[in-house]
């Protein structure tokens, strides 16, 4: 789903060709419905299951998108001449990045490219977030998010992060405290990467908001694998999910599959 970091969050829907402005919609009852058909991302070719939420099994045997090192950074291994693709390497991977400490269901440590700030944030269902380092590479931000999961956790708890209920976190009290923290380790990749390579970011904490109208007080999940139909009262969006009445939806999961999305009441 693409966003626009408005006051709440714009969202819209791709459905093919379609832009689904979804907002609008909150308050109405859609239904989604899945053909059964499933064709890679990448190559279009159909398939029986979808890899890396969206690609046939040879792309993701194929793809540099897929490769280990995009769940594990440090684990990069584009200086060894092993990446998959070079030239994605060079546009994806040896580019600017950004560590960054968020609010989703609670602190967490995250890393993105420069130019996904602040969407990645969004896609996590983020209420805050706030910038700790700039670095030249992925690699290098994967080596500095290791020494701080270290102090701080790197996942979402997309159950709590859905029912609204992520604590309040003074991010730039963290963001301090951490940075003291790891500090040696800071200093370590300093000298071994070069000092320019990392430098400390002191932006504002950004508060977002997202098109919520009811939290669900309990988490149910549509499954268009085992129930290809999905009906219910569109009641908010959040992150890559939609809140429906009769439960939620990762939007994301379903990036290849062939779906028809309606609009059942005005």
């Amino acid at each position: 789903m693409p966003v626009a970091a408005a006051t709440p969050v714009d969202y819209t829907l791709k459905v093919g060709d379609h832009r689904l402005p979804l907002n609008e919609l909150l308050g109405r009852q859609i239904e989604i419905s899945f053909s059964g058909e499933i064709r890679c991302a990448h190559c279009n070719r159909k398939t029986s299951k979808s890899f890396n939420q969206g690609y046939c099994y040879p792309c993701f045997k194929r793809l540099a998108a897929c490769d280990s090192c995009i769940m594990s950074p440090e684990k990069c291994h584009y200086h060894l001449g092993t990446c998959r693709e070079p030239e994605w390497g060079e546009t994806h991977c040896m580019t600017d990045h950004v560590v960054y400490l968020a609010n989703s269901s609670g602190l967490k440590v995250g890393i993105t490219r420069a130019s996904q700030v602040p969407t990645r944030w969004i896609d996590q269902g983020a209420v805050a977030a706030a910038p700790m380092l700039r670095v030249a590479t992925r690699y290098l931000a994967g080596l500095v998010e290791v020494a701080c999961k270290q102090h701080v956790a790197d996942r979402t708890n997309w159950r709590t992060m859905l029912k609204g209920e992520a604590p309040s976190v003074d991010l730039q009290a963290e963001r301090e405290a951490l940075l003291e923290k790891i500090a040696p380790e800071l200093e370590q990749l300093a000298a071994e990467h070069g000092r320019d390579t990392i430098e400390t970011a002191d932006d504002p904490v950004w508060s977002l908001d997202y098109p919520v109208d009811h939290w669900p007080g309990k988490i149910t999940t549509h499954n268009l694998d085992k129930q290809p139909v999905a009906t219910g009262v569109l009641q908010g969006i959040k992150g890559q999910y939609l809140i429906l009445d009769t439960g939620v939806i990762n939007i994301r999961k379903y990036t290849a599959y062939n779906v028809r999305v309606r609009v059942l009441s005005e």
